[in-house]
């Protein structure tokens, strides 16, 4: 599949960020719910003066509530449009988008990249407190009460089990025609000044709702409800356990999403487009 930026446009990098809190998601809905992707591109259409809408395709599609720090997304441009507004494009943003999402850099995309399909990382963090007087009001927002005390060594320990190559089936929710084979690169848990539990949790792509699940299952063995080898048993029996608690959204937070060097950004974009299979898997 081409992914070649049309002749007379030029493909643009956004850099931005978001609270969450009063978008229904990342991307465009009907019945005129807010989300990030309708925010910028009303503002990007007007700060030009177009009389068309420019798509963004984004890393990773936040679901409502989510909170993003590091988020990177493209959009492409006439490259009229774009040379007339690049200079002040970023403070014409500025003064039409909400507070609560900004746009950070904007920068002409090397060859081959594609925000999405480009990238071999990204990381969430999830952050909660045990603390028994629930969490602090200033970051209410941000962070997760869980109202029970939580063993931070046993959850790593569950966690290390879950690292690497698998089918997350059991911790995904389920879409049509869509792999749910990931490979998890990191997962632990640090306990931050201030006593906030979090979560850093990287992967090369993610399914849906798999970090707010994984920190579900992980949360029920920090609490003793369940022993440090249950995540790992229910990501192997490859169904969805109804014990497994999809958390609240606000605790998570898009940190960063990483890409290759320039001159391999095309070859990571063919390759991100397969379907995956795990080694062994085939026609039996």
């Amino acid at each position: 599949m081409s992914d070649d930026v049309q002749p007379g446009f030029v493909r643009v990098r956004l850099d931005l960020s978001y609270d969450g809190k009063d978008f229904s998601g990342w991307a465009k809905q009907a019945h005129g719910r807010r989300t990030v992707q309708g925010d910028i591109e009303d503002a990007l259409k007007t700060v030009t003066r177009s009389t068309e809408t420019y798509e963004l395709t984004v890393a990773g599609r936040t679901d409502a509530g989510v909170h993003a720090r590091g988020q990177v997304a493209h959009v492409d441009l006439p490259v009229e449009l774009w040379a007339e507004h690049r200079e002040k494009l970023l403070r014409r943003l500025a003064g039409r988008l909400s507070h609560d999402v900004r746009v950070w850099r904007l920068t002409e995309a090397p060859s081959g990249f594609n925000a999405r399909f480009s990238a071999i990382w990204r990381r969430y963090a999830y952050r909660v407190t045990d603390n028994p007087g629930g969490v602090d009001p200033l970051l209410r927002g941000h962070v997760l009460w869980h109202d029970w005390a939580l063993d931070m060594d046993a959850m790593n320990a569950a966690a290390e089990r879950l690292v690497g190559e698998h089918d997350f089936a059991a911790y995904c929710k389920k879409r049509e025609g869509a792999t749910t084979i990931r490979t998890l690169q990191e997962l632990r848990w640090e306990r931050r000044p201030g006593g906030v539990l979090e979560a850093t949790v990287k992967a090369d792509a993610f399914c849906h709702n798999m970090v707010r699940s994984l920190v579900g299952a992980l949360l029920f063995v920090g609490d003793g409800h369940r022993p440090v080898d249950w995540p790992a048993k229910v990501l192997a029996a490859g169904v969805r356990d109804s014990a497994v608690h999809v958390v609240r959204p606000h605790g998570l937070t898009l940190e960063e999403v990483g890409y290759p060097a320039d001159e391999l950004l095309a070859a990571r974009n063919r390759e991100a487009r397969n379907r995956r299979t795990l080694p062994g898997a085939g026609c039996c």
